[in-house]
């Protein structure tokens, strides 16, 4: 008789065969950059030639979803097996972000997976390709040891525009609501807490993009004829920065910060240390809100941070005043944050506080959202993770990044719950991304325990 080791036994020999690694190389392989128009064609080809394929050998029946505005196309797969068994939903995205080739270390290429010590390189190793391949090979391997069978139903839907803030994807399962009806949602993305420590998390911060611009006049003139009798645009803006957020990360306007923190949100952060390993960087002492543990700021609070900065060349600086200032700053928040409010607030407070002068305008708006903190699928994911790991895994209210959870938790009313199997310092988004091959072990034994567990679990009424 089949058992749960079983199971995760067989997702464990994927991986140390190099199967794992062999299939994951294959996805990485397609250049799928949404940022990029013109790499339309292998967005598609990704989920034609390569996950279309993979599904259907699990038994899934897929079709795609064009786009409602002619970006990038939609997956969706089903597998039915017994109605009266549970339904959960998974997601993932096929689009990565700009491959950066060229700027990877030596030997390294975006599109290849490399293996150095206990690293595997390549676009999308992390960020996505890697964590929802995870998933399907922990399917394949319940689906092996159950005989054909998995115990429950299961969807997927995978875009490829996340990386540009998905655009339809509200839209598309708005449109396809009864097709993606489910009892759980169950999905992969970002990264752990830390390397070593099993994750969980129930949502995602928002963010509000705020471009704040001054533009007082054409051109630069110079800074010994007309210092001191024309206005800096570069100090008005620097100066109206410093009234919204102080030199410690301090927000000082009050509908930039969240309400405050709920008991059952500091009590699943209590045992959440945030402790960077050697390659990553260090916490800043004294910084942020007070009053704060740093998992509570990360987790819990709101941050206004300046994404980019512009005045003048700073490679080749003249002699001369500037006549404009550009900044964009980023609002991150939690459930119940004004986030609505936070531009015409920011607008209006500027304009009453001496800087008339600066145009205030925003731009990707992502949508704050948390499964409720006493759902009974948390204590049914930890109780799995535990009984596979042996570890307590981290629950964390949300993820400190954003990701389109509400189009889930809100649109589609499903309980959310996120297993990362990336860790902090994968490089996502940046040169030399990569995925470690002990964690990717450890997440495929850890889907493979939380998909046997799902088919013995009865549908919740």
């Amino acid at each position: 008789m089949a058992t749960r080791a079983d199971a995760i036994a067989i997702a464990r020999e994927h991986f140390q065969s190099g199967q794992f690694l062999k299939e994951l190389g294959a996805r990485v392989a397609y250049q799928t950059e949404s940022v990029n128009a013109d790499k339309a064609d292998a967005l598609r080809a990704y989920l034609v030639e390569n996950l279309q394929p993979a599904l259907a050998e699990l038994d899934f029946k897929t079709r795609l979803i064009e786009s409602p505005t002619g970006r990038g196309p939609y997956l969706i797969a089903d597998y039915q097996e017994d109605a009266s068994r549970p339904t959960v939903l998974t997601y993932g995205h096929g689009d990565v972000v700009d491959g950066m080739a060229g700027e990877w270390g030596e030997g390294l290429n975006p599109w290849q997976t490399t293996i150095r010590g206990d690293r595997a390189y390549g676009r999308g190793t992390a960020d996505n390709k890697g964590q929802h391949s995870i998933n399907m090979a922990a399917l394949r391997a319940v689906k092996q040891a159950r005989g054909g069978k998995l115990g429950f139903n299961a969807k997927f839907i995978i875009e490829t525009g996340e990386e540009i803030g998905s655009p339809d994807l509200r839209q598309v399962c708005d449109a396809h609501r009864e097709e993606l009806k489910a009892d759980l949602f169950l999905a992969s993305d970002g990264p752990r807490l830390s390397a070593d420590r099993p994750t969980i998390y129930l949502g995602c911060r928002g963010g509000n993009r705020i471009h704040l611009d001054v533009n007082l006049r054409e051109g630069a003139h110079h800074s010994g004829n007309w210092g001191g009798v024309l206005a800096n645009p570069a100090t008005i803006l620097a100066n109206a920065i410093a009234s919204l957020v102080d030199g410690k990360g301090r927000m000082k306007l009050e509908v930039l910060k969240p309400p405050p923190i709920s008991n059952r949100v500091r009590a699943a952060l209590a045992d959440v240390k945030i402790e960077p390993s050697a390659d990553e960087p260090a916490l800043a002492p004294d910084w942020g809100e007070e009053g704060l543990t740093p998992a509570e700021r990360l987790y819990a609070w709101n941050t206004l941070e300046v994404l980019a900065m512009s005045s003048g060349n700073i490679e080749k600086p003249a002699n001369a005043i500037p006549g404009r200032a550009n900044a964009v700053l980023q609002l991150r928040f939690v459930v119940g944050t004004k986030h609505l409010e936070v531009i015409d607030a920011v607008r209006t407070y500027l304009h009453a506080n001496g800087f008339p002068m600066v145009e205030v305008s925003g731009a990707q708006r992502f949508a704050a959202s948390r499964t409720d903190m006493d759902s009974p699928w948390i204590d049914w994911a930890v109780d799995s993770i535990r009984t596979t790991t042996g570890k307590a895994p981290a629950v964390l209210p949300n993820t400190g990044g954003s990701l389109p959870n509400d189009v889930f938790s809100e649109g589609l009313g499903l309980p959310t719950i996120w297993v990362p199997h990336s860790y902090p310092g994968c490089s996502q988004h940046a040169p030399d991304e990569h995925i470690l091959l002990p964690v990717t072990e450890e997440a495929l034994t850890i889907m493979a325990g939380l998909f046997w567990d799902l088919g013995e679990t009865p549908r919740k009424s």
